[in-house]
């Protein structure tokens, strides 16, 4: 393994085990944090040399299409695959559960009853779908010889009205073997089956599925989990967490390891659950040089990035507020000598209503989702981030190593951990849209040499968070978090067999009490399967 000049590398040194991202699904116009996480596990990759699993639980149509076109552009290192739970079903047995079909209905669906089917690229029919309206009741997943895998019937109770739920293994021609009434018990069983008793790392980046991980306890399994966005609740609420963020902040010493983004975040959680000497603070890395395309002469930034240039990279949702930015150029162009424009690069549900927005305003335009889009910021003057919340947004980190100044409002969490206004990039006061136009302008006055020192300031700013010492903050993590479990059971131990020495050893308690003291000798060498019921 060689460094961009040519030298020796040191890889990082990762402890040893299987290692794997747990996430909820990836889409195709994904946002932040699924590049974040993507990101990071390429980076475990080339700079530690371990192989990541980026674990889904999503129905996706075509797994295996989804991870071409993602090693396609260039996200994925070799060694990182994405493995989804019902690609995995298809291809093998899943251990564990018992056959009920006297309790769990199995009605599987026919092919004139389905009202819609789910195909791979090439065509070929992976899954059948019964709905009412647009209400799922039924899924019935395929292999691609089309014997049925999975029976998910979400309406036991009364046919056509949700209520109740069966969930139907099958065995290679068909045949019902397993049967569940919740999906839990089959996410629990496939991770067990994919640590296969070894020592295994599952890094946590869903909020969607932190809930079931906070459950899923191993003797042999670490699980860490990465607080992407804010935790804190609206202005009002008598709760200072978020309702869909309080289960998992009520239970935070249930993962292993908790990772913060930020330094003032992690005060904050800390002040909320109390101190964990398990928090800690691991911010994103910034992405290689060559994913960024830097310009090739620092120096001569201003022959081009025209001053005048703006950029926004986000999903088009009322959290990021890009309305806000496309504003704030409409009213900065009044009083702008040179052309000024923005670029928006993102997709989401409030893309028909920033479209009828910038109708009115020349050099506003909006592209859609473009992968690599990151690369635009080196041929663009100033990032625009006018979210309601963030945890610690990569983007700021991409658009300072490319040299584009970043001006952001002043939100929770992020901007402020990353930008000295004035010196590196640009603050305004929260949802200000006068004071961001402002900010624009200001920086349209300023002179060549203080931009291109403003410039500089924002690269050396991103060098904090170069990919090494990502990686190997997450190694030194990771191992602590192992640490801390071997330390907590090996002080367990002796207890139990303490308590166990007054057991009396009557007849009527002998055999009871040679049983415990064998479970405690398993114990040993095992750690209870859950400390939470589930």
């Amino acid at each position: 393994m060689f460094d961009r000049d040519g030298g020796a590398t040191v890889r990082v040194r990762m402890p040893r085990g299987r290692h794997f991202a747990v996430t909820w699904s990836i889409p195709d116009d994904y946002g932040g944090m699924t590049a974040a996480l993507l990101a990071r596990s390429s980076s475990f990759a080339r700079l530690a040399g371990v192989g990541v699993q980026v674990l889904t639980f999503d129905v996706c149509p075509d797994t295996p299409a989804l991870e071409a076109r993602l090693r396609e552009r260039g996200v994925l290192a070799d060694g990182v695959a994405i493995v989804n739970l019902y690609e995995w079903l298809r291809a093998n047995p899943l251990p564990g559960g018992r056959l009920r079909l006297d309790r769990d209905a199995f009605t599987p669906i026919g092919e004139d009853e389905a009202h819609e089917t789910l195909h791979r690229d090439d065509g070929r029919v992976i899954a059948r779908v019964r709905r009412d309206g647009g209400r799922l009741l039924q899924i019935d997943h395929l292999r691609e010889d089309g014997s049925l895998v999975l029976s998910d019937r979400r309406d036991t109770r009364c046919r056509g009205e949700l209520g109740g739920r069966s969930l139907v293994l099958c065995d290679a021609v068909g045949r019902p073997v397993r049967s569940w009434r919740r999906a839990w018990p089959i996410y629990t069983a496939w991770l067990d089956a994919l640590t296969a008793s070894s020592p295994s790392y599952l890094i946590v980046d869903s909020k969607t599925i932190a809930p079931f991980m906070l459950g899923y306890r191993r003797s042999h399994v670490i699980t860490a989990h990465v607080v992407h966005a804010s935790h804190r609740a609206g202005p009002g609420s008598e709760h200072p967490v978020r309702a869909s963020r309080r289960e998992v902040f009520e239970h935070l010493e249930d993962f292993d390891l908790v990772a913060l983004l930020s330094r003032r975040q992690a005060a904050e959680v800390a002040e909320i659950s109390g101190p964990h000497e398990h928090l800690a603070v691991i911010p994103n890395a910034r992405p290689p040089r060559e994913v960024l395309s830097p310009p090739r002469r620092p120096g001569r930034d201003s022959a081009r990035r025209p001053v005048g240039a703006g950029i926004v990279l986000a999903s088009l949702t009322s959290r990021k507020r890009v309305s806000d930015a496309i504003r704030a150029v409409t009213a900065a162009q009044g009083d702008s000598a040179a052309p000024l424009t923005l670029d928006v690069y993102g997709d989401g549900e409030e893309r028909e209503t920033l479209e009828r927005l910038s109708a009115g305003t020349p050099g506003v335009e909006l592209h859609g989702f473009t992968p690599d889009a990151r690369r635009h910021l080196a041929a663009r003057s100033f990032l625009l981030l006018t979210s309601r919340s963030e945890g610690f947004p990569l983007v700021l980190v991409e658009s300072m190593a490319a040299g584009c100044i970043p001006i952001a409002y002043d939100i929770r969490y992020g901007p402020a951990d990353l930008i000295r206004d004035g010196r590196n990039g640009l603050l305004v006061p929260s949802g200000d849209i006068e004071a961001l136009a402002a900010a624009i302008g200001s920086l349209q006055r300023m002179s060549p040499r203080k931009v291109a020192a403003m410039r500089r300031a924002a690269r050396r700013s991103a060098r904090a968070f170069d990919e090494r010492r990502v990686v190997a903050a997450w190694a030194r993590e990771l191992s602590r978090a192992r640490a801390r479990r071997e330390l907590r059971r090996s002080r367990r131990i002796p207890r139990l067999r303490a308590m166990l020495q007054q057991v009396p050893f009557g007849a009527p308690v002998r055999r009871i009490g040679v049983r415990a003291r064998a479970v405690v000798e398993r114990f040993a060498r095992s750690a209870p399967n859950s400390r939470r019921s589930r």
